[in-house]
């Protein structure tokens, strides 16, 4: 069993108060983490503030190398990591579960690493000479959620290490292992002060708060829900951080008449049952057309129904636990609620512990809580709709607005009906399916700022113009 310390300027430091991890999968203890608070806080800010100096000033083929390096750990340590995901997160080792994880996450530090934000001349004639830079910000500090708590790590810190900016993370208090080993592993490559890690058992309450609101940090980035993302702005204001937030979603599929069930339907399913629905990308509301809604509710059915769902350790599970006893009571509520008001067609009733079954709910409208909120789950409510213009509007009538998806056999006019969508990111024939060269952000109140390629790059980055 693990006992994590804190990475504070290269070293390992325990705390004397410790708190435990537990596994989703069974409820036993998966390991122990450092309970810090802000004592130890200001000595990672420090130490990345002292760092700094000399990460910022490295050419940019040594921070290119870095983040390599930093992939190349990812790639060596896969196995520990994978199963430390699962302990303590409870997804399963195979299928899109842990080894999947750490393998994306690997590709994404690598993909960040040959990004490149290079000076640009905005102006050269008779009248002057007019260049851009970018310019890192200082340090970075990172609050990540407990889904996918590896590759979202590298999602916030890589990007700032190319910048060469320096890093403190605070992972989420129910999954503080895999991350915490994982900023031991980055050690080992980056110089002491570079990425700093503190962990404790208050969320956002204590330690998140004190991140967002701290001196020494000049951005936060930070990936979680609505609520909490506007906490972060309000504490970020007196220090007018620069802010990268990724917030819920409630993401819409739209099945348009021309679509061919079957062929559809393993993509819808893993569209929105993707980490047992513990995704914020995941599609959470399905609006199918009258004319197919029956076909599409019978081919999901048949597909959840075949998806093996265990402890997950058991190299035969493909979907695992709700990771946390709040969210398993949600989405319970939220069932309950929707079995009243509808048909459960598949699931609908509790497991074992924290296990729920894939459940599939049709006969609701929005205005149904199952609708309007975001389960975050392995629910998918299924609204059968006559008209596209109802389906278009169903859909942004949210205050939401991270992802949506447009299923047809046209994918020219899916495409052309993408751009009445209100939402950050549209996918044809496909939902959830992001990646590292593509911009990744929400509208509305699902975030500011994006993440991935040269547009999430840049937002760790302070714009300098020289003109002579």
């Amino acid at each position: 069993m693990r006992d994590e310390a804190l990475t504070i300027n290269g070293e390992a430091m325990r705390t004397a108060d410790r708190f435990a991890v537990i596994n989703p999968g069974d409820g036993s203890i998966a390991g122990y983490a450092s309970n810090a608070g802000r004592a130890e806080l200001d000595r990672a800010v420090a130490a990345a503030r002292d760092a700094f100096p000399g990460w910022s000033r490295k050419p940019d083929e040594e921070l290119r190398a870095a983040c390599t390096a930093v992939a190349g750990q990812i790639n060596d340590n896969t196995e520990e990591l994978a199963r430390l995901v699962t302990l303590e997160q409870g997804k399963p080792l195979n299928g899109p579960g842990s080894r999947w994880e750490i393998g994306a996450a690997a590709a994404w530090a690598e993909h960040t690493a040959g990004l490149a934000l290079p000076p640009r001349v905005l102006q050269d004639d008779d009248d002057g000479r007019v260049e851009l830079y970018r310019r890192p910000l200082g340090v970075v500090g990172s609050i990540t959620p407990w889904n996918f708590p590896v590759l979202i790590a590298v999602w916030h810190m890589l990007p700032a290490l190319r910048t060469g900016n320096t890093v403190v993370i605070k992972p989420s208090p129910y999954t503080p292992l895999a991350t915490t080993r994982l900023v031991e592993l980055m050690n080992e490559v980056l110089p002491a002060g570079v990425v700093n890690i503190v962990t404790g058992d208050d969320g956002m309450d204590s330690l998140g708060a004190a991140m967002s609101a701290h001196a020494g940090i000049r951005k936060i980035v930070f990936t979680g829900s609505c609520a909490t993302g506007k906490a972060v702005m309000r504490s970020a204001a007196e220090t007018m951080k620069r802010l990268t937030l990724e917030l819920g979603g409630n993401d819409a599929g739209i099945v348009l008449p021309d679509a061919d069930p079957g062929a559809i339907a393993e993509d819808l399913f893993w569209g929105a049952f993707i980490n047992n629905g513990q995704t914020c990308a995941a599609m959470k509301r399905l609006y199918v057309h009258d004319s197919i809604h029956d076909d599409v509710c019978d081919a999901l059915v048949e597909v959840a129904r075949n998806v093996p769902v265990g402890p997950g350790l058991d190299e035969g599970s493909i979907l695992g636990p709700i990771q946390n006893r709040m969210q398993f009571d949600k989405v319970k509520r939220l069932v309950e609620d929707a079995g009243s008001r509808g048909r459960v067609l598949l699931g609908g009733a509790p497991g074992d512990g924290l296990f729920f079954p894939p459940t599939i709910v049709s006969g609701l409208a929005n205005g149904d809580p199952l609708v309007d909120e975001e389960q975050f789950g392995p629910v998918l409510p299924v609204i059968r709709y006559s008209e596209v213009e109802d389906a278009v509007a169903a859909a942004n009538d949210s205050p939401n607005g991270l992802g949506g998806s447009l299923w047809s056999a046209d994918v020219e006019s899916a495409r052309r009906m993408a751009l009445r969508l209100e939402c950050g990111s549209v996918w044809i024939n496909k939902h959830g399916a992001i990646q590292p060269n593509a911009p990744f952000g929400g509208v509305k109140q699902s975030g500011l700022g994006v993440e991935f390629g040269e547009e999430g790059l840049a937002e760790y980055t302070d714009i300098q113009v020289v003109l002579s």
